[in-house]
C-alpha cells in the first residue's frame, strides 16, 4: 500500500474543496433551510405524525440524505475529472499507484467533505425542529457506508464523463429524482400498494429507511436488508472502476 500516494490525494482534493468552504457549506445550508421552512413548518403542522414522529422530525433524515447524495456525487465527479479535463491524469497513471490506492485517496475525500456537511445540516436542522438519535454509533456508521458508496458513484460518472455538461446530468437528472422518490418527505407505507413493490426498485430507498432507522427505530425497509443492499452496490461500483482502469476505457487515449 502507498500510503505516501493515498494521502497526498486526499489532502489535495481536501484543500480544493476547503478553497471554497464558504460556497461548499451555504449551498446546502440554505437549501435544506428552504425545505425545512417549506415543508416542515407550512405542510408540517398540516400533517400529524407519521409513525408516531412529528413529521418535521420525520424529514431530517431525508433532508440530510437528499443534501450528501447530492455533494457526494458531484465531489467525487468533479475529482477525478478534473484531472482528465487538464490533462494530468497521465500523471497518476504513469505513477506507481493502484487503481485501489486512487479509489482510497479521491472517494476517502469526497466522502469526508459529505460526512461533514451532513453534519453542519444536523446542526442546522436543531434550528427549526427538535429531534434525537436513538441510535447515534449506528447513524454514524450507516452514513459511512452511504458516503463511501455514492462518493464510488460520482467517481463512475467523474470517469465515464467527457464534458463538463455531463458531469451535472447524473445528479439532475436520475439522483435528485430518486431521492425525492425515496422516502425523503414521506413514508413507503403511506403509498399504494402497487406503487410501494415500484419503490423497492428505488436504492435510495434503502439508504433513507436505513438512516432514519438510526434516528427513530423505524424503517420502511428491514435494516439488514439495507445494508446488504447497500454494501452489494458499493462492491459492484468498486468492480466496475477496476474494470476501468485495468482497460483504460475513457481514460486512455
Amino acid at each position: 500500500m502507498n500510503v505516501h500516494a493515498v494521502r497526498a490525494i486526499y489532502w489535495f482534493e481536501l484543500s480544493r474543496w476547503f478553497r471554497t468552504l464558504g460556497q461548499s457549506l451555504v449551498t446546502p445550508v440554505l437549501t435544506t433551510s428552504l425545505y425545512f421552512i417549506v415543508f416542515g413548518a407550512a405542510i408540517g403542522g398540516q400533517m400529524g405524525k407519521i409513525d408516531g414522529v412529528d413529521y418535521a422530525a420525520f424529514i431530517v433524515p431525508g433532508l440530510v440524505m437528499l443534501a450528501v447524495l447530492t455533494e457526494t456525487v458531484s465531489n467525487a465527479s468533479i475529482g477525478i475529472y478534473m484531472p482528465k479535463w487538464s490533462g494530468t491524469i497521465y500523471e497518476l497513471l504513469s505513477a506507481p499507484v493502484s487503481f485501489a490506492e486512487v479509489i482510497l485517496g479521491y472517494v476517502g475525500a469526497a466522502a469526508t467533505k459529505s460526512f461533514l456537511i451532513a453534519g453542519v445540516i444536523l446542526l442546522t436542522a436543531r434550528l427549526f425542529v427538535s429531534y434525537d438519535i436513538a441510535y447515534p454509533i449506528a447513524m454514524i456508521g450507516i452514513l459511512i457506508l452511504i458516503t463511501i458508496t455514492f462518493a464510488l458513484v460520482g467517481f463512475i460518472i467523474g470517469l465515464w464523463a467527457s464534458s463538463w455538461e455531463q458531469i451535472g446530468i447524473a445528479p439532475s437528472l436520475i439522483l435528485t429524482p430518486l431521492t425525492f422518490l425515496g422516502g425523503t418527505f414521506y413514508a413507503i407505507s403511506m403509498l399504494p400498494s402497487f406503487w410501494q413493490t415500484v419503490a423497492l426498485f428505488n436504492p435510495v430507498v434503502y439508504l433513507i429507511s436505513a438512516f432514519r432507522w438510526s434516528f427513530f427505530g423505524i424503517a420502511d425497509v428491514p435494516v439488514g436488508v439495507s445494508l446488504a443492499a447497500t454494501a452489494g452496490f458499493m462492491a459492484l461500483c468498486v468492480a466496475a472502476i477496476a474494470y476501468v482502469f485495468l482497460t483504460g476505457y475513457k481514460i486512455r487515449a
